[in-house]
C-alpha cells in the first residue's frame, strides 16, 4: 500500500511537470499564434486550479495507508510475541529404496513382429475354406498380412481370391508354361510346377516385399484357432537357437488316439520336416534360394546337406488339417493317415508360456533322461489289457525293419525320409498308446540316422 502512496505522488510531479513544460514550449515558439499561447495559458491556469484539490486527496490517499500499514505491523508483532517456539527442523528421512529412473528415455516394448502368410494357390476353389479360417482367426490384418500365391492361371481360383478384396494380396505366378523335365518324369510334372511355384513366390515375401520371417500354407490346409499365437511365440526360439530352422504346424503322427488332445500345449523338437503349415526365416531362404531344386522341394528339405543338424518345432496336437485329397500326388497317404489327424480345437495362450525349453541344451537335459528313464516294455506288455504300470514306457527298435514293424503296428507313419522317421528327434518318436506316453526309441547309444533306410 506504501507502493501505491508513492505512485500517487509521482503522478502528481509529473502532472505539474509537463503542464510546465507545454506552457514553456508554447511561449518559446517564435511564430506561435496568439490563441495558441492563450489556450496553453488557459490550460495552464485551469491545471493549476486543480492541482491543489488533486494533491489533497492523494495526500489523504498516503496517509490512510500509512495508518493501514502501521496497524498491520503492530499486529504481525503481537501474533509473533504469543507464537511457541519453531521446532528445529528435522532432516528428512532417508528414502528405503531407490527413486525410479526418469522414464522419458526409457525403451519403448518392442512391437510385435510382422509375419505375413503365403498362401500357394492353383486350381482349387476350395481355397475358400481355407482363407475364411485364416481371416477369421488372425489376430491382427497389419500383423499378419495374407498373400495369396496363384500358379495355373485357373479363373474359377482367381475369382474366389479377388472376392475377399483387400483382406488378401492376390500375386501371379507369370511363368505358366511346362517344365522342362527329363523323359522319366514327364508323369511329376505338376512337382516341376510346384517347385517353381514355391521358388518364385518365396522370392517374392523376401526379395521384394523384404519381410523378415514368413508362414507358409497350402490352398488344402484348415488352421486351428491358436495357429497366429502358435508362430508368434516360436518365432523368437527360431532367431535365437541356431540349432532350429524351422517351426510346423503339423504333426505327422498327430491321428486321434496317438496324441494327447489335453496336452495340447506341448511341443517337441524333431529332426524330420514336417511342412503343411510352416515358419521360416529370410536367413534360411538366403540359404536355400540359390539351391532350391526343380521338383520334390519337400524331400529335399529333408536330405542332410540342407537340414545341416538342425531341428524344428512341431506341436503334440496339429494346428493344420489337410482337406485336399485331390492333388498331384493323388491323394497318397490321406485316406489311410492325413484325413485322422487331430486338429487342435482348444486355445493355448503360448506367447504367455516359456518355451526355453525348446532349445537344444534344455531340451537334450530334459527329453532323453525322460525317454531313457522309462521302463523297455515288449509291444506285447503294451496291448495287454490293462497295460502294466504307470507312466511312459519305451519300445525300443534296433534296425530298420524293427521301426517299420513296430509303427505299423502302432498306427505311426512308417516311412523314413534319408533316414528319419517322421517326427523323430534322435531317432525317438513320441506318441500315445491307449492313454498312456509311448516312446519308440532306438538304443541309448545311437549315433546317427542311416540314410539307406529310406
Amino acid at each position: 500500500m506504501l507502493r501505491q502512496g508513492r505512485r500517487a505522488l509521482l503522478a502528481a510531479a509529473l502532472f505539474l511537470a509537463w503542464h510546465g513544460l507545454l506552457l514553456l514550449f508554447l511561449w518559446g515558439r517564435p511564430g506561435a499564434p496568439p490563441s495558441a499561447r492563450l489556450r496553453a495559458e488557459a490550460a495552464a491556469g485551469e491545471g493549476a486550479r486543480l492541482l491543489p484539490a488533486q494533491l489533497l486527496r492523494l495526500a489523504q490517499d498516503a496517509e490512510a495507508e500509512l495508518r493501514l500499514q502501521r496497524d498491520l505491523l503492530l499486529q504481525i508483532q503481537r501474533l509473533r510475541r504469543h507464537k511457541p517456539p519453531a521446532k528445529p527442523a528435522q532432516k528428512p528421512p532417508k528414502p528405503t529404496q531407490k527413486p525410479p529412473k526418469p522414464t522419458q528415455n526409457a525403451p519403448r516394448p518392442a512391437e510385435p513382429p510382422v509375419i505375413p502368410v503365403l498362401v500357394l494357390a492353383c486350381d482349387r476353389s476350395s481355397v475358400r475354406r481355407c482363407l475364411d479360417k485364416i481371416l477369421r482367426y488372425r489376430p491382427s490384418a497389419r500383423r499378419f498380412p495374407v498373400i495369396v500365391s496363384q500358379d495355373c492361371g485357373h479363373a474359377e481360383t482367381a475369382a474366389v481370391i479377388a472376392s475377399y478384396g483387400a483382406a488378401v494380396a492376390h500375386i501371379r505366378q507369370p511363368d505358366l508354361s511346362d517344365v522342362p523335365v527329363p523323359p522319366e518324369h514327364r508323369k511329376f510334372q505338376g512337382y516341376y510346377r510346384i517347385s517353381r511355384h514355391y521358388r518364385w513366390a518365396l522370392g517374392q515375401v523376401f526379395r521384394t516385399f523384404r519381410y523378415r520371417a514368413a508362414i507358409v500354407v497350402e490352398d488344402d490346409l484348415e488352421v486351428a484357432p491358436d495357429f497366429f499365437e502358435y508362430f508368434q511365440a516360436v518365432l523368437p526360439l527360431l532367431e535365437e537357437d541356431p540349432t532350429l530352422w524351422c517351426a510346423s504346424a503339423w504333426n505327422d503322427n498327430g491321428k486321434e488316439g496317438l496324441v494327447d488332445a489335453g496336452r495340447a500345449e506341448l511341443l517337441y523338437r524333431t529332426d524330420f520336416f514336417p511342412g503343411l503349415g510352416w515358419l521360416l526365416l529370410a536367413e534360411l531362404w538366403d540359404e536355400l534360394e540359390p539351391k532350391w531344386p526343380p521338383a520334390f522341394w519337400d524331400d529335399w528339405m529333408r536330405r542332410p546337406e540342407q537340414r545341416r543338424g538342425r531341428a524344428c518345432v512341431r506341436p503334440e496336437v496339429s494346428r493344420t488339417m489337410t482337406f485336399g485329397r485331390k492333388g498331384v500326388s493323388h491323394g497318397q497317404f490321406f485316406d489311410q493317415y492325413l484325413k485322422f489327424i487331430k486338429l487342435n480345437d482348444r486355445f493355448v495362450p503360448f506367447t504367455q508360456l516359456d518355451l526355453s525349453y525348446l532349445k537344444r541344451e534344455a531340451y537334450e537335459r530334459s527329453f532323453l533322461p525322460q525317454v531313457y528313464g522309462a521302463p523297455e516294455i515288449r509291444l506285447e506288455q503294451l496291448q495287454e489289457e490293462p497295460a502294466p504300470g504307470p507312466g511312459p514306457v519305451r519300445l525300443q527298435y534296433r534296425g530298420r525293419d524293427s521301426f517299420k514293424a513296430l509303427a505299423k503296428a502302432l498306427g505311426l507313419m512308417d516311412d523314413l525320409k534319408s533316414g528319419v522317421p517322421r517326427g523323430g528327434y534322435r531317432g525317438v518318436v513320441s506318441l500315445v498308446c491307449r492313454g498312456r506316453r509311448v516312446f519308440l526309441a532306438p538304443p541309448s547309444d545311437w549315433t546317427g540316422y542311416d540314410p539307406s533306410w529310406s
